[in-house]
């Protein structure tokens, strides 16, 4: 019985944790963190998640990370930024990114809206750290307007990397629950 009950929080708490990602938060380390606690408070069954579990979803929740980080530094990287934008980059989509979800969008709701906000201001602040990168470092308009958009897409692009391996994560952990 215990089992049960622990199997159903830690399903409540990955669903929540899955959300977290779209705010920007560690959706996924939540959900590796509860499913350590769940094997510390129902044990090691004969059946279900076990430690080699929380290792396969610490590696996807690790490169997670790494793509939601590096996406966009690479993607604008490739259309030829320069180390100085690649890092206004990732401190603009930080900052903007914290910013978006301040943001109240009445008519979608309160958590989508945060949501929402939270991924506009990260591609928002992708975009215009590497522009302000590439403006100091005195690229012409249409290259600058060029990286700046590649470093977007790729922020994008890394936030539904993260997103989708939060979701992989989730269904390893339910579909272990029942074996």
């Amino acid at each position: 019985m215990t089992y049960w009950i622990a199997a159903l929080l830690l399903t409540i708490v990955n669903a929540f944790s899955v959300t977290l990602n779209l705010l920007m938060l560690p959706g996924n380390w939540i959900m590796v963190g509860a499913l350590c606690i769940f094997l510390l408070v129902a044990g090691e069954p004969e059946a279900g998640p076990d430690w080699i579990t929380v290792l396969v979803v610490a590696a996807l929740a690790v490169s997670g990370e790494i793509a939601e980080m590096f996406t966009g530094s690479a993607t604008a990287a490739r259309a030829g930024a320069t180390r100085r934008s690649m890092i206004l980059s990732l401190v603009g989509s930080f900052v903007l990114g914290i910013a978006g979800t301040f943001i109240p969008i009445p008519v979608i709701g309160t958590v989508i809206g945060t949501a929402v906000g939270a991924v506009v201001g990260a591609a928002l602040g992708s975009f215009v750290g590497a522009w302000l990168g590439e403006t100091w470092a005195g690229t012409e308009s249409s290259q600058r307007i060029e990286i700046s958009q590649a470093a977007m897409t790729g922020r994008l692009l890394g936030m539904v990397i993260k997103l989708t391996l939060g979701a992989a994560i989730f269904v390893i952990q339910l579909v272990s629950l029942f074996q």
